[in-house]
Parts: structure tokens; C-alpha cells; sequence
């Protein structure tokens, strides 16, 4: 069974009742650090830091301690105090003025951007130098991103007197609290701008067209992403420029295909081709040809693999192998002669005797067919 968490607000901060204001103060530093929302990802984080941050709120103020030390426990101080009730929220704001209140605006970086480029088989394959157009946010060409018209400056925010930060006073049952937040006239940079820039109208940035050149890498497949880093929209406020990732789409090949770094080759085969065998010269994905020894009576499906002579591995050295895959072609119609042929074959493998011609009558068909 759990055990509840203790009220008690010296066993919350983990010191004794005879602690120092330093000490109380050492242990909240710890503790806020350690359980704070934004630092602990637990999602008891929250409720542990506010109990931790109205513990200190109690302790380290000499009168309400002095108090809360007559009364002994939580309930029993809330009530002596006139409070109906004891809560242990509305302290979300103490991390930031406890530990020094910090500006929300500073530099911010540029947006990504994405665009599509559609390469040929063999531009995947040996790699290539290609030119893509990025619309992207860029400073501003007059102001040079200031926002501010040229002969002008931004001046201090009047709302923040140039803190860029404005901060609000809260009371609730145990004090005064201050909640720092980004100035919302401003935004939070501090300054403001009286004569904006007629070219951008005080954006500091404009939009634009530019060519970029993108070198694609021999080996890369369908679906892969390159990274242009600082190819992106520019940064506000000096912040850095994004990235822009460009996404691949390799066409089809008319009689190649791609498994990994293996290319795939289709070599369709007549029976006769088939049953007798022979040298077959075949293309290569570069524009060359190398001759496959196909020995008889190869089968439908059998694959013949030529050793580096696929796609080029793309983090690595050497290349893929082709594999080249038989397929067996069956005539859809006859000619007379070629019917006469078959049949004559057919009889020759059923009656299977020895000394009779067969591979003449093979040849005779694989004449015939490639007449």
C-alpha cells in the first residue's frame, strides 16, 4: 500500500526543526531543481514541486514559521491563521523567482523547409548535380533584419522600459509572489520600432526565390531525405537559419530493377534457348554489355549473379551484385512450321530412345523462332 506523502513542511524539504534559514534554503534549491515540472519528466513532478514550494514559503519567512512552529502541522496553522482551507497549488511561478527570472525572446531559430526532387534510375544510381528552387524567408534586404526603416534604430520597449519581461504581483494566503512573464508589447525583445522598414514592413524578413545546387550521392534510393543545414528560413533575432530537406523520388527503370544494392534483371528465355544453352549478352545499368554463359537446361526462375556490378553502396566502399533472372517464353501462337517442329519434339521426349536427334530438332526450333 502507498503511503501518503507527509504535510509536514520540515520532512517535505527533508531538515530539521532546528534548521538554519540556510539550510532551509540549500534544501528548496535542491529539491526545486530536482522536481521541477519543467526538469522531470514523473508526472507527480508537479504536485511534489508545489508542496515543496509552499514548505518554503512557510519556512523560510520568520514570522509565519514562528507561527507554523506553535501550531505543530499544516491543518492545524491553516486554521489558526483564518485560512478555510490549505492548498498546496498556485506556486508554478516560484521556480523562475526564486532562481532569478530570465527573458522569454533571444534568439530564435529559422523555420525547415521541405521540397520534393525526382531523379532518373541511373542519376540514383551513379549519382548527380541538381538544381532545385526553395521559396524561403530570408533578412530583409533593406533593414538587413532589424525591422527598422534605414536611418532609424528600434528603441526601448515603453511598456517593459526595455527588460523585454514585465512582472506581476500575485497574493495569495502565504505572501506575495512574482510572476515574470514576456512583455506582450514587445514580445519580449525589449524594443520597439517607431519608423518600420517600408520593405518588409517591420517583419525583418522577405520572402524569396533562390536556385540551389544539390549534389546527390551515388547509392541513394527511392524515398531518401538530404539535409541542406542552413538552407531553410532565416532566424529572427540572430538566431540560426533552418535546414532544408529535400525529399527523393527515383522514377522507374524500363527493364531494371532495384532490391537494396542489387539491380534485378528479367532475361526472358524460349525453350529452346532454354534447353541448349549458349552465350547471351546482356545490358548492364551503365550502357555496357557483358556476355552470361546460360548452360543447357536451365529452369524457369534460375538466377545468374554478377558480382559488382549493382548499385554503388552508399555509405561504404564496392557495389552491389546484378542478379539476372531467368523467365521462360512461351509462344502465345504458332506458326505451321514451328507447330510441325514442337510436335516432333513431343514425340522425341515421350518416346525418349536413345540415339534420336533431339537437339537437332531444338535447334531446328530455335531457327525457327529466331527467323
Amino acid at each position: 500500500m502507498t503511503q501518503a506523502p507527509s504535510n509536514d513542511f520540515y520532512e517535505i524539504l527533508g531538515v530539521e526543526r532546528s534548521a538554519s534559514q540556510e539550510d532551509i534554503r540549500r534544501a528548496f534549491r535542491r529539491l526545486a531543481m530536482e522536481h521541477h515540472p519543467d526538469r522531470n519528466p514523473d508526472p507527480d513532478a508537479e504536485a511534489t514541486f508545489k508542496r515543496i514550494a509552499a514548505a518554503y514559503e512557510v519556512l523560510s519567512d520568520a514570522e509565519k514559521r514562528a507561527k507554523y512552529d506553535r501550531y505543530g502541522n499544516t491543518a492545524e496553522f491553516a486554521a489558526n491563521a483564518g485560512f478555510e482551507g490549505f492548498d498546496f497549488g498556485g506556486f508554478g511561478d516560484i521556480f523562475d523567482a526564486f532562481f532569478g527570472g530570465r527573458r522569454a525572446a533571444g534568439p530564435v531559430r529559422g523555420g525547415d523547409l521541405r521540397l520534393e526532387l525526382e531523379l532518373e534510375f541511373t542519376d540514383a544510381i551513379f549519382g548527380a548535380e541538381r538544381e532545385v528552387r526553395a521559396s524561403r524567408l530570408e533578412h530583409c534586404s533593406i533593414c538587413g533584419g532589424s525591422g527598422a526603416e534605414p536611418g532609424t534604430q528600434r528603441v526601448p520597449c515603453a511598456a517593459c522600459d526595455g527588460a523585454g519581461e514585465v512582472r506581476r504581483v500575485q497574493r495569495n494566503v502565504f505572501g506575495r509572489f512574482v510572476n515574470v512573464a514576456p512583455c506582450e508589447a514587445c514580445e519580449g525583445e525589449g524594443t520597439t520600432i517607431q519608423h518600420p522598414c517600408n520593405g518588409c514592413g517591420g517583419i525583418g524578413r522577405e520572402q524569396r526565390n533562390r536556385r540551389l545546387k544539390v549534389k546527390i550521392p551515388a547509392g541513394v534510393d527511392h524515398g531518401a531525405q538530404m539535409r541542406l543545414s542552413g538552407e531553410g528560413d532565416a532566424g529572427l533575432r540572430g538566431g540560426p537559419a533552418g535546414n532544408l530537406y529535400v525529399d527523393l523520388r527515383v522514377k522507374q527503370h524500363d527493364i531494371f530493377q532495384r532490391d537494396g544494392d542489387d539491380l534485378v534483371l528479367p532475361l526472358n528465355l524460349n525453350v529452346a534457348q532454354a534447353a541448349l544453352g549458349g552465350d547471351i549478352e546482356i545490358p548492364l545499368i551503365d550502357g555496357a554489355e557483358e556476355s552470361v554463359e546460360v548452360p543447357p537446361g536451365t529452369q524457369h526462375g534460375h538466377i545468374f549473379r554478377l558480382r559488382g556490378k549493382g548499385v554503388p553502396h552508399l555509405r561504404g566502399r564496392g557495389r552491389g551484385d546484378l542478379r539476372v533472372q531467368v523467365g521462360l517464353r512461351v509462344p502465345a501462337k504458332l506458326t505451321e512450321e514451328q507447330r510441325a517442329l514442337f510436335e516432333q519434339l513431343g514425340e522425341l521426349l515421350d518416346n525418349d530412345q536413345p540415339g534420336q536427334n533431339r537437339d537437332g530438332v531444338f535447334s531446328r526450333i530455335k531457327g525457327a523462332f529466331s527467323a
